[in-house]
């Protein structure tokens, strides 16, 4: 498929929201690209379900299959239909941080029939705290979604950004203004006992260990512990 020129829509209205929500849940249903605004930064995203629109993502990002794309949900419940082996700790994390700006990584259901990349048997999942991203998901259902900027450069935080990144590769920009966060999410491995770190963003590991105290549970940061002889305060 060559390349296609975006289409930009506002959503100042909500005659402009259902238009601009239409256009996108059908540019998604036919395999093509989009532009979605979310509570972080501004992505580009496609049908979790349709490898060659994924490979599209990628393509379009300039990245290759070993960066697979998170993808995100409407509900918190479809976290259980696209995960396994789950960790009792993760329905904490959920039920405090989601929806919100923390990515949770886990092992895949293996009966999913989809190609994500190079994913080793994991999903990265996040449900937005974007009324509008949501309202996009109920239509489309599971979306992977990257941030909408070219590999390399600074994620897209307006619709103007990502549009001059990759206005020639995606079908429609949903336009709902400046992001409200500007950060990326804090991505956890819950694919073991014990969180892992892979990026803190939005949410800080000091947020997600109080939410977690209960469990006596803390995120595992490639860091070495504390002892008494090494004090964490400066």
């Amino acid at each position: 498929m060559g390349a296609v020129s975006a289409e930009r829509l506002p959503t100042q209205t909500d005659e402009e929201r259902e238009a601009a929500m239409d256009a996108a849940s059908r540019a998604v249903r036919r395999g093509r690209l989009v532009v979605i605004p979310t509570d972080t930064v501004y992505g580009v995203g496609a049908d979790a379900f349709d490898p060659d629109a994924v490979a599209r993502l990628l393509a379009a990002k300039g990245r290759g299959r070993d960066m697979p794309p998170p993808v995100l949900v409407g509900t918190k419940g479809t976290l259980e239909a696209l995960a396994t082996r789950v960790p009792d700790y993760v329905a904490v994390l959920v039920e405090k941080f989601w929806p919100g700006a923390l990515t949770i990584v886990c092992h895949q259901q293996p009966s999913l029939q989809w190609d994500l990349g190079d994913t080793r048997g994991t999903v990265a999942i996040r449900m937005p705290d974007h009324e509008l991203t949501r309202a996009l998901l109920d239509r489309t259902g599971p979306l992977a979604v990257s941030s909408a900027n070219l590999s390399g450069q600074e994620a897209a935080l307006d619709a103007e950004a990502a549009e001059e990144m990759l206005g020639e590769s995606v079908a429609v920009i949903v336009d709902a203004g400046a992001s409200p966060g500007g950060v990326a999410s804090t991505i956890i491995d819950a694919t073991g006992d014990r969180p892992r770190l892979l990026r803190e963003g939005a949410i800080a590991v000091a947020d997600i260990d109080a939410a977690l105290a209960d469990l006596a549970v803390t995120v595992d940061t490639g860091l070495p512990e504390p002892t008494e002889a090494e004090p964490t305060d400066a």
